[in-house]
Formats: structure tokens, C-alpha cells, sequence
């Protein structure tokens, strides 16, 4: 018994008392997918069905902005992503290009609390008619903008560096391309917006405020899902390597890593199908500082992981089953209180 017990230590991730944690719901939403601080206390959020709201945290209020982003809800399409960033608003969706084709896209705009005025700046081709896979989180790193790109449900894509989906994205701020993107770098076969490539379904982008790399997290398929960090024209595998998963069908993808292929920090099998991440630096959660936090959808956990040293992963799930599917995670810039897009609502964590 004793020797089964030490075996469970390793193999199973330690669990938090969340009684040390006080969740409340600020407002109800409706399908909410991403988020972005205006100021410490306001929040924009995007909703699939296409409303952007800004919620102010103090007063729990509501004010509906108008936009005219030229979007699809179709699966799990519609707006995605959001980003503040010098007075300007950058956000991912789901672009209507005809006969139910879609891409994921980005847009543009100067912020304004009544109206949007969004101009694109990239579009992933080829658009593609699939409700599946479109990501997508955005990421502003010394001007560059990075962006995930769902590989739509198509498999191999992934692994076809003149097509957009399934991959990482980098451009600048204005929509140009970096002249030190991989293809101006030995790939000259690689479309100029393409930083990595061989990636599934990434739902979630962070830039650490540590040591100032990009992580990311993905959906794998039955399983195989994963945190690892984005970097510069290499390939996650994604569908030659199935990262521990299976299809649907139950037959297995293939070899969970191979010498060749990015390997990630952290997978999980069977899925807990992660979400948004981010790497956490406030007051409130100040024993956390460092570590990555990972929110997931059917699992419906929020989850630590310990990551300096890559030989010895350290996972804690902080939670589980408290607040439902979670999308997204933001941090207040301020006093570091945790908030979730999660359900239909927008919740509150902090200390009891």
C-alpha cells in the first residue's frame, strides 16, 4: 500500500482546498470568449454571438459598443480574442468570406466606448467552410502582434507552410511583416506571416512577464492535449505526431513526440481540453508568481504548473467543478485578483 501511495504522488497532480478561495460573479454574459483590461476597473469582453461589452467591475454595469466586424458565428466561430493595447483594440473572429467560408482573422481599431471602427490586418488562407478550429488568442510582444491559428479541422494543413491555419501568426502592430520572420530565414517556402506551424487548436497565448516568452496552450484530439512555448519556425507535429491522442474513431494518431518536432512542457491524457493561460505576477496569488496558470473547458479546472525546471513539471489543480467551462483568465494589473470568463458569466477570484 505504502508503495502505491508514493506512485500516486507522481503520477497524479496535487489538489488545492479551494475554500481558501472566494469566487463571485460580477455580471451574466452570453457565450463570452475573450477579455482585455482597459483600466483597473474596466474590463472589454467579446461574446461568440458578436457583442463586445465593457463591463465596469466596480458598479457591475454593463455598456454594449458598437461594431463592424463583417463576422460568421458558425460552430465555434464568431468573435473570439480581444486585446487593449496603447488606445488601440485588436481582435480575433471568425470573418463571413462567403458561402459559409470563414477564416480567422484580425481587426483594428482606435477604442472608443461607443463604436469600433475595425479595420483587418490579417486574414488566414485559404478560407475554409468548417465550424471547427479557428483558435485563436493574440499576443503583443515589442510591437509585434502574434496570433494562433486553428488548423480548422483539417489535419495535415497543419503541416503545409504555404496555408495560414494551423499556426502561429507574427506581424507587426500595423498589419506589415516582420523582415525576421522564418520565411526571410531559411523558409523561404513559408507564407511571410507564419512564425510556427504544426499546431491544432490553440486556445490559449501569453506573454510571461518573467522571462518574456510567448506559451501557448492546445487542444489535442481524445486526448494529447498541451502547454509548451511558441518558437521560432519550428513545428508542434500536429497531425503526424498525436501527442498522446486518438481520433475520435478511437485509433491512435500517432508518436506523442519524436526527435525533429517542438516538444511541449506539459500534456495531458485523456484531455481536460485547455483554454485560455497565463503566466501570473500580482500581490493577491503572490506565492504563484512565476507559474503558469491553465484554465480548461470540459474539465472545468484551473490548474498550476511549476515549469523552471523542464526535467521536474510541477502540476496543482487549484480548482475544479466551481464555476464551470472556462474561456478565459485575466489578472488585474493592480492588486493581481484573478477573473474568468467561465459559463455564461464573468467571476472573481481571490483570497477568503
Amino acid at each position: 500500500m505504502k508503495i502505491i501511495f508514493i506512485l500516486l504522488i507522481f503520477i497524479f497532480p496535487n489538489i488545492a482546498n479551494a475554500e481558501n478561495f472566494n469566487f463571485k460573479k460580477i455580471v451574466d454574459l452570453k457565450d463570452p470568449w475573450g477579455s482585455t483590461f482597459i483600466n483597473e476597473n474596466s474590463l472589454l469582453i467579446t461574446e461568440k454571438g458578436g457583442f463586445i461589452k465593457l463591463v465596469d467591475l466596480k458598479n457591475k454595469k454593463i455598456n454594449l459598443i458598437n461594431h463592424n466586424l463583417n463576422f460568421l458565428e458558425h460552430g465555434q466561430g464568431g468573435l473570439l480574442d480581444i486585446l487593449f493595447n496603447d488606445n488601440f483594440i485588436y481582435i480575433s473572429y471568425s470573418e463571413n468570406r462567403g458561402n459559409w467560408k470563414t477564416s480567422t482573422s484580425i481587426a483594428k481599431a482606435k477604442f472608443n466606448n461607443k463604436n469600433l471602427i475595425f479595420e483587418n490586418i490579417f486574414q488566414a488562407n485559404p478560407p475554409i467552410d468548417s465550424g471547427y478550429h479557428f483558435g485563436s488568442r493574440l499576443v503583443i510582444k515589442d510591437n509585434y502582434l502574434f496570433a494562433s491559428a486553428g488548423e480548422r479541422g483539417q489535419g495535415m494543413i497543419a503541416q503545409d507552410p504555404t496555408k495560414h491555419p494551423g499556426s502561429i501568426i507574427r506581424i507587426n502592430i500595423d498589419g506589415s511583416i516582420p523582415k525576421d520572420n522564418p520565411k526571410f530565414e531559411g523558409k523561404s517556402n513559408w507564407l511571410p506571416e507564419i512564425y510556427q506551424i504544426g499546431i491544432r487548436n490553440p486556445q490559449g497565448l501569453t506573454l510571461s512577464p518573467f522571462d518574456k516568452k510567448i506559451y501557448m496552450s492546445n487542444h489535442g484530439a481524445k486526448g494529447g492535449d498541451w502547454f509548451g512555448e511558441v518558437k521560432k519556425g519550428e513545428n508542434y507535429g500536429w497531425k503526424i505526431l498525436g501527442w498522446g491522442g486518438k481520433n475520435y474513431s478511437g485509433i491512435p494518431i500517432g508518436p506523442k513526440w519524436k526527435p525533429g518536432f517542438t516538444k511541449a512542457i506539459q500534456y495531458w491524457v485523456p484531455s481536460i481540453a485547455t483554454s485560455a493561460i497565463t503566466i501570473y505576477k500580482g500581490d493577491e496569488f503572490n506565492e504563484w508568481n512565476g507559474h503558469a496558470l491553465i484554465t480548461s473547458l470540459k474539465d472545468q479546472s484551473l490548474r498550476k504548473l511549476i515549469f523552471n525546471d523542464l526535467t521536474n513539471v510541477e502540476e496543482d489543480i487549484i480548482f475544479k467543478n466551481k464555476i464551470g467551462r472556462i474561456r478565459d483568465i485575466q489578472v488585474h494589473p493592480n492588486n493581481g485578483k484573478i477573473y474568468f470568463l467561465a459559463g455564461d458569466s464573468l467571476w472573481l477570484m481571490e483570497k477568503n
